[in-house]
């Protein structure tokens, strides 16, 4: 099966090529004689009905320093597209909303993974939420009252906005921290939503374990650990990734929200759980696939895109004539 491919990311001369899964997909993808074409968010268009992107075939290889190559601008119709891979970085925004938007008039006919619907239903600290029993203790508030007595009532708490992305704007307020209501004050400022409140997890300082879902089933997971002083596992921020296994509430956590991710078309999810509690369901552009074949051995990328292509065999069967 040949497929044409576009990617739309971040610039391609920037990734990191050691960490980036992005380019891992796109290295798997040619392995197996896929079309490569790549462009950028901002290059995504609506035209008389028509979705184009102004885009540049792509050649990758993994050298440092001369890991792409990039044809000619051309305008791509994506509905030509047999797949589009939506792999820019976060925040989602209204940029990122808007591509969803987009994407949706080509989508199911060519298959834009993730479901651009669903990732749009999908915010990380939101989505989580319509799963019991598996958050910890959750705030979602703008009240200030109701924030302050969520503290008196767990005394030592996280606060982070709710759509930030990569640890940014992630607060730890222990019982004894007089800066709450000035950090309120100033998420005032800066975001129009709610935050969002969380007991805190002492576990976090022994790590914060990234899984990687594909097609709804758990393929593998990294363990971040944060550097002293840091209540953040985010790798950008300093976090070491480890080898780590799942444990056996890993694993029911993932087979509780597995079938749901499937049915959504979430072929490639990463989630984040913090000792027996699931903060964060990333399904905009997770990452944790070259950490993990680093650790483990395994070749997710092979996964994901056996389960693309497992959609569009199974897709074309059933619209092939009888």
């Amino acid at each position: 099966m040949s497929l044409a491919v576009a990617i739309q990311m971040d610039p391609i001369e920037t990734v990191n090529i050691d960490a980036d899964s992005s380019f891992v997909l796109a290295l798997e993808a040619q392995k197996r004689g896929h079309a490569l074409f790549h462009y950028l968010p901002q290059h995504l268009m609506f035209r008389q009905g028509r979705v184009l992107a102004r885009a540049r075939a792509l050649e990758v290889k993994r050298e440092k320093g001369a890991h792409y190559r990039l044809g000619e601008f051309e305008t791509l119709d994506l509905a030509t597209m047999d797949v589009v891979l939506m792999r820019q970085d976060p925040p989602f925004d209204m940029a990122y909303i808007t591509a969803t938007h987009i994407l949706e008039h080509i989508h199911p006919q060519t298959l834009v993974v993730n479901d651009p619907v669903h990732v749009r239903n999908a915010p990380e600290k939101l989505f989580v939420t319509h799963f019991e029993g598996v958050m910890p203790p959750t705030l979602i508030a703008s009240d200030r009252q109701e924030i302050l007595a969520f503290r008196a009532e767990h005394k030592d708490i996280i606060v982070k906005p709710l759509f930030g992305n990569g640890g940014a704007g992630v607060f730890h307020i222990t019982p004894d921290d007089e800066n709450l209501s000035s950090l309120l004050e100033t998420f005032t400022q800066l975001y129009r939503e709610p935050v969002i409140v969380q007991r805190y997890i002492p576990d976090v300082r022994k790590g914060d374990k990234r899984i990687i879902l594909v097609d709804g089933v758990a393929g593998g997971a990294v363990l971040r650990v944060p550097p002293k002083g840091e209540a953040r596992a985010n790798l950008h921020v300093g976090a070491k990734p480890v080898k780590t296994k799942l444990t056996k509430r890993e694993r029911e956590i993932c087979e509780s929200i597995g079938p749901a991710l499937r049915e959504r078309g979430m072929i490639f999810v990463g989630i984040d759980v913090i000792g027996d509690y699931l903060t964060e369901i990333n399904v905009t552009s997770p990452t944790g696939l070259q950490e993990i074949r680093r650790f483990d051995g395994v070749a997710l990328e092979e996964k994901i895109w056996d389960a693309i292509e497992g959609r569009l065999s199974g897709r074309r069967q059933r619209t092939k004539p009888v």
